[in-house]
């Protein structure tokens, strides 16, 4: 028993110390330039407005008839829309179906595309030409086409909707750069090492060729993000998709084509704070993406 005990536990200690190790190497990465430390913190700020913003705030906004786009002021920092409701509130509450569609679009879009592309490349063959057939098709939907179509029968109200209809529209990209990746690593020493002693595919594949390319599944799942928020804003600002939540995209479109933010200096801070808060999400993921390429990347570490 002492025996079969003593390798577990040795095991059990070298993750460990492993996973010490890096993260304190994560700790000096994000110490060693300010601008990836305001990544992080830029980040971890949507996420908590994502999802206690909408909590510290009713359902119904409050309305003032008296306080049609008022300046901003302390009680109302970005000022008030066109119909006296608080912009930063209007903000806030519309992160989270901003957020959630970003996230889920990120998490389907890069499950599918690694998937594909993993199997795709390992196996070759027939398999690997059906696939890349169907990636070849994915990318040829015309996507916004395809979303007008479905904005008359499917209303979008929840952000898992939006998103897994993105994601399904995106994967294709990935799955030809995970592709292109497999096959590099399929030649390795480490995976014919693995060949050679008969483990399976399934065990080939997660454990060898997955970890190695992590950093780089990671980095297109942030970047993933930011495509998401563009695609979604941009189809609530041109009025693709009907209004049925409140979310960023909502906001630029009342304040160009109701509010008259084009034309009347008033409604300047309605426009600008949807925008603001797009840019600063867009600022902080990017910081993070080029924190995480030196994290995983051992020739950026040792310079």
């Amino acid at each position: 028993m002492t025996v079969t005990a003593l390798p577990g536990a040795a095991g059990r200690s070298r993750r460990a110390t492993l996973r010490r190790n890096f993260w304190r190497g994560v700790w000096r990465v994000l110490r060693r330039k300010p601008s990836r430390m305001a990544g992080v913190a830029i980040c971890a700020l949507f996420a908590v407005m994502g999802v206690a913003g909408p909590l510290l705030y009713p359902a119904h906004l409050p309305r003032d008839d008296d306080a049609l786009y008022a300046p901003p002021s302390l009680s109302h920092p970005f000022g008030t829309d066109f119909e006296g409701t608080d912009v930063l509130a209007l903000v806030v509450t519309g992160s989270r179906y901003v957020l959630l569609t970003g996230l889920a679009t990120a998490v389907i879009t890069v499950a599918l595309g690694t998937a594909v592309g993993l199997f795709a490349g390992f196996r070759r063959g027939w398999q690997d030409t059906l696939l890349m057939r169907l990636t070849d098709l994915n990318l040829a939907i015309p996507g916004l086409p395809l979303l007008l179509v479905l904005s008359t029968v499917w209303k979008f109200e929840s952000p898992l909707e939006m998103g897994l209809v993105l994601g399904l529209l995106g994967w294709g990209g990935i799955a030809r750069a995970v592709r292109s990746q497999t096959l590099s690593l399929r030649e390795r020493g480490f995976i014919e090492a693995a060949r050679g002693l008969g483990l399976p595919t399934t065990h080939i594949i997660g454990r060898e060729l997955l970890p190695s390319m992590a950093p780089y599944i990671a980095m297109n799942m942030l970047i993933a993000v930011t495509g998401a928020v563009y695609a979604q804003v941009g189809l609530f600002f041109l009025g693709v998709l009907p209004f049925e939540a409140n979310n960023w995209g909502v906001m630029l479109n009342l304040a160009v084509f109701s509010g008259g933010a084009l034309t009347t200096p008033a409604a300047l801070p309605y426009l600008l704070a949807p925008l603001l808060a797009i840019l600063l999400l867009t600022l902080g993921i990017v910081l993070v993406v080029d924190a995480m390429d030196e994290i995983f990347n051992p020739r950026l570490r040792e310079e």
